[in-house]
């Protein structure tokens, strides 16, 4: 069977305007750098211009793999200021307020834009114009804000509404509510100065400058070295065995595919509750687990068999906005569970982002997929494909099963999580936390393989499919 054409995303929005770039012609690099920008103006509670991310590309015709790191990086290349205080806030996770800084120095070199035009450079078909101008009409118009997003938001207020964050995420002085409009002003001119000048314009153009001028305003030291430096890096594919597959990707800091590899060869053949508990042993996480992983993920199959799987983040958000252009900056600097101050200016922040591909036994893409979710990109992508591949589940269905997330000696799970894999789980010595609904907190997969695609809808998310010849 071949993998149907399509993409899957966070948002339907986002979906539709890859399929549309797909109905024109143009390639999965195309579809999925159309649907990252797209995503940038539809789901900016999770990602944007001003953040940064990582892409895995199958090209059919060469049976070659491709991994892309265009996360952020370090600033303090320019060495001519140090960058004031970050502003502690306090989000809140469940019942629990987590701290984080945001501000100007908590930004990073973004990567979205340079990402996006390598990926489009090495495998696009379509003019870079032409593949950026569904985003900008969607930014002209706005977008409705799915449920799933809504109630993600309040615990953000403190990052999402400083700056022109208040006018957008709560205009009137009330939070957006599922379906209401999300309109960011002067966003759909920025990205229309991209379409026209290239990525580069982030760089080195009106746009870089803007960003320096912005960061440096509100206390940061990034500086025009550190953008003009910036570079797409190309990262060495791993790859694991499962159910006669092949899956490749990077290595991350969640160690994904390297789980992968540890799972017995006898997996296929032990009963759910078993395989349960091996997973849980496999998933373990020692140490804190409390970042709200605000990623999201576009998977894009063309007619052709070529995959492109593109994982972005904002972290939460900065607070800190290009005046008259609508983009909101990263604040990956104020997140002290991954950075702690003492990489070199220039260097990559680390990541649990993994984009996946998985190949048959003769080198064909079986299935291409991402997950958002910070440490639960690893239980998500790792709970999809056993579904996927070991219990040949529709797609739909595998993104949707309940989900397990060990930390500690505490496995969560999800509210239909089957009982007697909770019963096998708490005599193996795990105590379970039974969730009472469905939440982000368990990831957002977006996949399309050979049994259909998903978008999770955990996070608002959907997929679209070209017609079938």
């Amino acid at each position: 069977m071949r993998v149907p054409a399509g993409v899957a995303a966070g948002h339907p929005a986002t979906a539709e305007v890859g399929l549309r770039v797909l109905e024109s012609g143009g390639t999965a690099a195309d579809a999925g750098v159309a649907a990252v920008l797209a995503a940038c103006v539809a789901e900016t509670i999770f990602t944007g211009l001003g953040g940064g991310g990582y892409a895995t590309y199958f090209e059919a015709s060469t049976g070659r793999v491709t991994c892309l790191d265009f996360f952020v990086a370090a600033p303090g290349l320019d060495g001519d200021r140090k960058a004031e205080p970050m502003t502690p806030i306090a989000v809140r996770f469940g019942d629990v307020p987590l701290p984080y800084e945001i501000g100007g120095a908590s930004v990073a070199v973004p990567g979205v834009p340079a990402g996006c035009g390598e990926i489009h450079a090495r495998w696009g078909r379509l003019p870079w114009a032409e593949v950026v101008a569904p985003a900008v009409e969607l930014a002209r118009t706005g977008t409705a804000m799915p449920q799933a997003h809504a109630v993600t938001l309040p615990a953000l207020v403190e990052a999402m509404l400083p700056g022109d964050g208040g006018p957008a995420y709560a205009p009137g002085g009330r939070l957006l509510r599922g379906g209401d409009r999300l309109h960011h002003p002067g966003l759909a001119d920025a990205l229309a100065i991209i379409a026209e000048e290239g990525p580069g314009t982030c760089y080195t153009g009106k746009i870089g400058a803007s960003i320096v001028e912005s960061v440096r305003a509100d206390g940061g030291a990034l500086g025009p070295l550190d953008l003009s430096a910036y570079r797409v890096a190309e990262r060495e594919v791993t790859t694991a065995p499962l159910a006669g597959r092949t899956v490749l990707g990077r290595a991350d800091l969640n160690r994904t595919v390297e789980t992968l590899r540890g799972l017995p060869p006898e997996l296929p053949g032990l009963s759910h509750p078993e395989r349960a508990v091996v997973l849980a042993n496999a998933l373990d996480v020692r140490g804190p687990d409390d970042r709200l992983g605000d990623t999201t993920n576009v998977t894009a199959v063309d007619p052709a068999g070529n995959a492109c799987v593109i994982t972005t983040t904002l972290g939460l958000g900065s607070g800190v906005w290009l005046p008259g252009l609508g983009v909101h900056l990263n604040s990956m600097l104020g997140e002290g569970e991954l950075y702690s101050g003492d990489l070199p200016p220039g260097e990559r922040l680390a990541s649990m982002m993994c984009p996946l591909v998985v190949l048959d036994p003769t080198g064909a893409l079986h299935l291409a997929v991402g997950s958002a979710g910070a440490s639960r990109i690893r239980s998500a992508l790792l709970t999809t494909l056993v579904g996927i591949l070991i219990d040949d589940l529709p797609t739909s269905d595998a993104v949707c099963a309940p989900r397990l997330h060990p930390v500690d000696d505490v496995v969560h799970v999800e509210p239909h999580y089957p009982l007697p894999d909770e019963m096998a789980l708490t005599e193996a010595g795990y105590a379970v936390n039974r969730w009472p609904t469905r939440s982000h907190y368990f990831g957002g997969v977006s996949a399309i393989g050979t049994a259909g695609a998903a978008g999770d809808p955990r996070r608002g998310g959907t997929s679209r499919l070209l017609p079938t010849p």
